[in-house]
């Protein structure tokens, strides 16, 4: 036993439960993809929860090198939650733009869109300088 004060127990096991909790709850994420009968559009649909654990699953689901017009991404069913998740779908959409494949973000929930209003860049004319730091 390293201390015999109750309350640093107490502290590091619901430290150690919220961390449980946000890796498993970040690991329950799906990212589908369809390809348009033309191939010229790709439709992804994100169903889960996107925050700090989930962010580099939910970016690495995506094929930024496909040779597509248009890239729609079907968000009714997700949910983003701080600000790395937003910043995870700036990455996205950047990514998508600088390969010149235009992104249509669809079905985004009244609170991520709080989010996506005050912190993501996506939409601003200097994005990718922004973001990619350049």
């Amino acid at each position: 036993v390293a201390t015999h004060n109750l309350a640093y127990g107490v502290l590091v096991g619901v430290l150690l439960s919220a961390l449980f909790f946000a890796n498993k709850v970040g690991q329950i994420l799906y990212i589908g993809s369809t390809l348009s009968a033309n191939g010229h559009q790709r439709e992804y649909t994100v169903v889960g929860q996107v925050f700090f654990t989930s962010a580099e699953q939910f970016i690495g689901a995506f094929d930024f090198k496909e040779a597509v017009e248009k890239v729609k991404i079907d968000l009714n069913r997700a949910h983003f939650w701080d600000i790395t998740a937003i910043s995870s779908l700036d990455k996205v959409v950047l990514k998508f733009r600088r390969e010149g494949t235009e992104v249509e973000l669809t079905g985004l929930n009244e609170a991520s869109a709080t989010l996506v209003d005050k912190f993501a860049v996506h939409n601003q004319p200097d994005a990718v300088e922004k973001l990619m730091g350049h």
